[in-house]
């Protein structure tokens, strides 16, 4: 009778959470120092309430391997619990009819209210959430060195028109003007980036998002490509095959002046113990101020039909929409919460710039997806739209044919 007085009372003291433990097996592709780390905690979150966490990491590839691998497991019936998954990618799941409905745990931590209404969107499914945001990052920035540009005499450009004065004056000084990587979808991020500024968000929209032909061979999209083939003359010879990073290491070291790329370059910088503002800048790329190409990573969760693996599921999807994982993810990954409203002391000067253009732009309507990143157009798409542009930048094919040949490929792709 005592043995089982005790017992009850251990049950009684036990949480909810830890009344039901269940298993959550999860496909990613976050093995760098900084990601691995990040990922440590949302497993120790999880973890506290009493479920495992079984890791699933698959390097290589930006997520390319990750997706053929979870392919072919969902092909075979097994798909993990959870998934690394993003963009119109959630949509092509959805039709599959294998995806968890996240509603509840949604409306219980009120994430219509929390979560801008287009990152909401790509979230849901047929207006059911199927997946969890992770994170926003922020695609056109540009990273400066002001060293380069003081000895060079160059001012940091707003508009193209003084990028070109700048990057002239840069490379008379002996400088490389851009640290570039010339691997596709670098070359997709900044002529999206290009796009998005001469071209303005509503050409973005149509041209990057709705792929509307009328706009991909339009005068604007020839005025966009020439400006991004202009950017060539100002890189070095060895960018081809360059890897991101590397060319992020040119502008910290002060062989280059500036870099096109995501936010998720700040993680260099804060490595190399350079400190915003002072050793570094980061400002919107030319004419993008006010506007905001988002990347966001996200989780799918698989319609499992374990109860228990079904409550770890709901844990870990409300975890990852915490106060808690938000915060300390971001400040490791570099990104920034993708719930507004957070707390702001643990986020540095250009993440801070960010979540305010992050509000401001959702406010205003230009906060858009980015395309090179997987979150506006289908895989098909997105590739026929990256082949274009690495032609046309790697070759000489006029801007006048590379937009036919944009509108040609993409209605081939969409079709």
């Amino acid at each position: 009778m005592k043995a089982r007085v005790l017992a009850l009372i251990f049950c009684l003291t036990l949480s909810p959470a830890m009344l039901i433990a269940g298993e959550v097996e999860v496909l990613h592709w976050w093995t760098s120092g900084g990601e691995a780390k990040s990922v440590a905690v949302l497993k120790q979150l999880l973890e506290e309430e009493g479920h495992t966490w079984k890791d699933f990491a698959v390097a290589g590839g930006g997520g390319d391997t990750a997706m053929t691998v979870l392919r072919s497991r969902a092909v075979s019936g097994n798909p993990p619990t959870a998934a690394q998954v993003k963009g119109p990618q959630i949509q092509q799941w959805g039709d599959e009819g294998v995806l968890a409905n996240l509603d509840e745990v949604a409306a219980a931590g009120s994430w219509d209210d929390l979560l801008p209404k287009v990152v909401a969107d790509v979230m849901k499914y047929d207006g059911s959430y199927v997946a969890v945001p992770v994170n926003v990052h922020r695609v056109n920035w540009m990273w400066v060195n002001p060293e380069v540009f003081r000895q060079a005499g160059a001012m940091i450009p707003t508009t193209w028109e003084e990028f070109t004065v700048a990057a002239e004056k840069i490379k008379e000084a002996g400088f490389i003007p851009v640290a570039f990587g010339g691997q596709d979808w670098q070359e997709a991020t900044v002529f999206e980036i290009v796009v998005l500024g001469v071209g303005g968000p509503d050409f973005y929209e149509q041209a990057l998002v709705k792929a509307d032909p009328a706009a991909l061979n339009s005068p604007t999209m020839i005025k966009c490509l020439e400006t991004f083939k202009a950017i060539k003359p100002y890189t070095d010879a060895n960018a081809p095959g360059r890897d991101w990073n590397l060319a992020t290491a040119m502008v910290i070291q002060g062989k280059a002046a500036m870099q096109f790329m995501g936010d998720w370059a700040k993680g260099e910088f804060t490595a190399a113990g350079k400190r915003p503002g002072v050793d570094y800048v980061a400002v919107p790329a030319p004419q993008t101020s006010g506007a905001f190409l988002f990347n966001v990573d996200s989780f799918i969760m698989f319609d499992v039909k374990d109860e228990d693996a079904q409550e770890a599921q709901q844990a870990m999807a409300r975890l990852i929409m915490g106060e808690q994982f938000q915060q300390v993810f971001n400040v490791n990954k570099g990104s920034i919460p993708c719930r507004l409203g957070m707390v702001r002391g643990a986020f540095d000067d250009p993440a801070l710039r960010s979540m305010d253009e992050f509000s401001s732009a959702a406010a205003s309507g230009n906060l858009l997806p980015s395309m090179a990143h997987e979150m506006a157009v289908f895989p098909a798409v997105r590739g026929a739209i990256f082949d274009v542009v690495t032609n046309f930048y790697n070759s000489d094919v006029s801007a006048t044919k590379a937009a036919e040949q944009l509108a040609q490929e993409v209605q081939a792709a969409a079709y």
